[in-house]
């Protein structure tokens, strides 16, 4: 039989694999969290989902410091950006029936999934009796207008917004404007470009245009525009310039042109145009896979969906697709495509529902989509860690 002096020897020197265990503390039961070299904790944490993100950034002040800082964000962006699957993309959509509102569904989930659910939007200065305008989404922020008076710049991903100088020219009769919203990537500024028409002062209309900066926070005025009449309500934003079409005069809209303006030297440009067909149709621009695409809805029988493969050369311009109109279309007009599937499908809008196009088989399918209306716009936004906000500007945060 073995004393107690031996039983305690052989429990004190019991051996044990601390390689197989995390430490312990003899006065904290919790396992030790394990060292990780700051690399590796990079890699992990730039693929996580920005909500995780923003309650990691509690976990330790190194994380904190981290999460918070302009290279980690840049990283996540762009990894978000490049996933074909679309997981860190969403949709936004506006409705203006029963009332004013924006909502949000996966983009993923709306080309792979089954069903997809729309989700309501707290968005800056929300009101049903107000209209909301999407004016365009760029690494996460969302310009939005609301009674096409108050802009601001908005991450719901993160839920903060910065409400912009106001813009509108001094009125001497009446006018109407158009504007866009992109990225100068030379010097890292996100700018909205405001062009308005003013009647009423002796000649047909003056045009004044605007340029706000969010690095300066304020706007000034951009000469030498020749445009015409702006065609599209937003600037598209492609290859680091906005881009709009153009007739020469109010009311007719045959022999319009494409016209840009380079947000890095500001600097206004045309684009030259694909070689349409013949016949009578609306023209739309859009963006396709970072390229510029124009649609051609051809009434109440087709749409032909042109991509410039290479920007700035007449010749890359290539009509990818010609989709039918579904039977009976009514006054339903197609939208320019929103994004393309890794199956080659392509998302659209006809009419107020979402569509999806299979070129392989002329194939069309409608996604189920809850809590859902017709919408009147939609837009693909990423979900990011880029703020509107200045640095040591107060911030404004959604509650």
């Amino acid at each position: 039989m073995k004393s107690e002096d031996t039983r305690q020897h052989l429990k004190r020197s019991k051996p044990t694999n601390h390689s197989q265990f995390p430490s312990t503390s003899m006065h904290d039961s919790t396992f030790t969290i394990p060292i990780f070299p700051p690399e590796l904790i990079t890699e992990i944490l730039s693929r996580v989902p920005v909500k995780s993100l923003l309650q990691f950034r509690c976990v330790s002040k190194s994380w904190l410091a981290l999460i918070s800082s302009n290279e980690f964000v840049n990283t996540h962006l762009s990894l978000s950006a490049n996933n074909k699957e679309y997981t860190h993309h969403r949709l936004i959509l506006s409705f203006v029936q029963p009332e004013y509102n924006l909502k949000d569904c996966s983009l993923g989930s709306l080309l792979y999934g089954f069903v997809t659910e729309a989700f309501d939007l707290d968005y800056p200065m929300k009101n049903p009796h107000k209209s909301v305008w999407i004016v365009g989404s760029v690494n996460g922020l969302i310009c939005l207008a609301i009674e096409k008076n108050d802009l601001f710049l908005w991450n719901p991903s993160i839920r903060k917004f910065k409400k912009l100088p106001d813009s509108r020219p001094t009125l001497r009769c009446g006018y109407y404007f158009m504007y866009g919203f992109g990225y100068g990537e030379v010097h890292d500024d996100y700018k909205v470009v405001g062009i308005f028409y003013i009647f009423g002062s002796g000649s047909p209309y003056d045009v004044e245009v605007k340029i706000y900066g969010l690095k300066s926070d304020s706007w000034r005025n951009v000469d030498d525009f020749q445009g015409g009449l702006l065609l599209n309500d937003s600037g598209k934003f492609v290859n680091g310039k906005l881009h709009w079409a153009t007739t020469a005069r109010l009311g007719e809209y045959n022999g319009w042109d494409i016209i840009s303006i380079d947000l890095t030297d500001e600097k206004w440009g045309k684009v030259e145009q694909p070689c349409y067909e013949e016949g009578n149709f609306d023209f739309v621009l859009g963006v396709l896979e970072n390229d510029l695409s124009v649609l051609c809805n051809y009434h109440k029988t087709r749409a032909d969906v042109w991509v410039m493969k290479e920007y700035g050369v007449k010749d890359s311009w290539t009509k990818m697709y010609t989709i039918k109109c579904p039977n009976d279309p009514g006054k339903y007009m197609f939208s320019p495509p929103l994004c393309m599937s890794n199956k080659g499908e392509i998302l659209l809008v006809f009419g107020s529902i979402f569509m999806i196009y299979n070129p392989n088989d002329d194939s069309i399918r409608y996604p189920e989509v809850t809590n859902f209306d017709a919408c009147l716009e939609a837009e693909i936004y990423i979900e990011s860690l880029v703020s509107p906000l200045l640095q040591n500007e107060p911030i404004l945060q959604q509650q």
